[in-house]
């Protein structure tokens, strides 16, 4: 029997040094201020890292440095700008055409296109062209 009490006084001694550890959680409500605070801080956060991002690739890198900026600048002016500045540029970044001009391209191609269905006798919208049929 001092046995057994011994066993149950060893194993509860050792079931309470495992809890002593444990911490007790609270849970209570969050402002939804609070979850919109923190979601726009990370939406800016994000921002701002594709544009240092985009500021960093080689390709920007080299036309900056061509038209005579600094990049230790360009980098300290993109770190200095409000978060609306900064929500702004990411989505003119994000809508910029990636050529030099995106009217001018369609504008050739419509031409050419109607200039080739004019030559194969589908259309006939230029008088300086012959149908091949």
């Amino acid at each position: 029997m001092k046995l057994s009490r011994k066993a149950i006084a060893m194993t509860v001694a050792i079931a309470l040094s495992h809890t002593a550890g444990l911490q007790v959680a609270q849970a209570a409500t969050i402002a939804t201020d609070a979850v919109a605070v923190a979601s726009a801080d990370a939406q800016i956060a994000a921002r701002r890292a594709h544009v240092m991002d985009t500021l960093n690739r080689a390709d920007v890198a080299q036309a900056l440095m061509e038209k005579g900026v600094d990049m230790d600048a360009a980098r300290a002016r993109v770190a200095s700008l409000s978060d609306a500045e900064v929500t702004k540029l990411a989505d003119q970044l994000d809508k910029a055409p990636a050529g030099a001009s995106d009217i001018l391209g369609t504008i050739v191609f419509i031409f050419v296109l109607l200039l080739i269905t004019d030559i194969l006798g589908f259309t006939k919208v230029f008088p300086f062209t012959r149908s091949i049929r």
